[in-house]
């Protein structure tokens, strides 16, 4: 490798619910496999940290992306590919992302907002994002969700749909993996 090579950048984005941490994770295996390594950046894993209690106001979002941003740019600057895992749901997250990494892939999940509400109620793992949130939203108690109370914009251009309310995990991720193999 040069010192020229930088990492690439994929971002999986979607409603909450829509199957990001699963897709992100069967990805990763298929990677794994094809001897490619990749770095996961979580949105709920990085909020922990820097939020502890999360008001997923847009103050803090807009603090939550960009430092998602900043990691990102930083490691594939070093040469290490990226996987961000995040809602992301104003466009102009991913649009700066997108700006500043220069080998950057935005796969958007689309999932129907029932289909991602039942999800949630059935899902037994939430891979550190929180629980019931289209509950609360429904019952007036949180208005900060993406897609109920906040706007998620769907992505323009993303260089990959995903049908994820008819794949499996393992599809999704070998319909972005063709993707990232014609762009590495």
């Amino acid at each position: 490798m040069s010192l020229s090579d930088n990492g690439w950048c994929v971002w999986i984005t979607g409603l909450p619910g829509s199957g990001k941490s699963i897709v992100s994770r069967a990805l990763i295996d298929l990677l794994n496999q094809k001897s490619v390594s990749v770095q996961l950046l979580s949105s709920d894993e990085l909020r922990k940290i820097l939020t502890p209690k999360p008001t997923y106001s847009l103050e803090e979002r807009d603090v939550v992306y960009a430092t998602l941003l900043y990691f990102a740019k930083l490691l594939t600057q070093n040469g290490i590919n990226v996987l961000i895992d995040a809602t992301g749901n104003f466009r102009r997250y991913r649009d700066d992302a997108r700006s500043q990494i220069p080998c950057f892939i935005e796969i958007y999940l689309d999932c129907p907002l029932d289909v991602c509400i039942q999800r949630e109620v059935e899902r037994k793992e939430t891979y550190n994002a929180p629980a019931q949130i289209y509950q609360k939203a429904m019952q007036n108690k949180s208005s900060t969700v993406p897609g109920v109370g906040q706007p998620y914009e769907v992505p323009l251009n993303p260089e990959v749909v995903v049908k994820n309310f008819i794949l499996t995990p393992q599809e999704a991720a070998q319909q972005i993996y063709k993707t990232i193999a014609t762009k590495k």
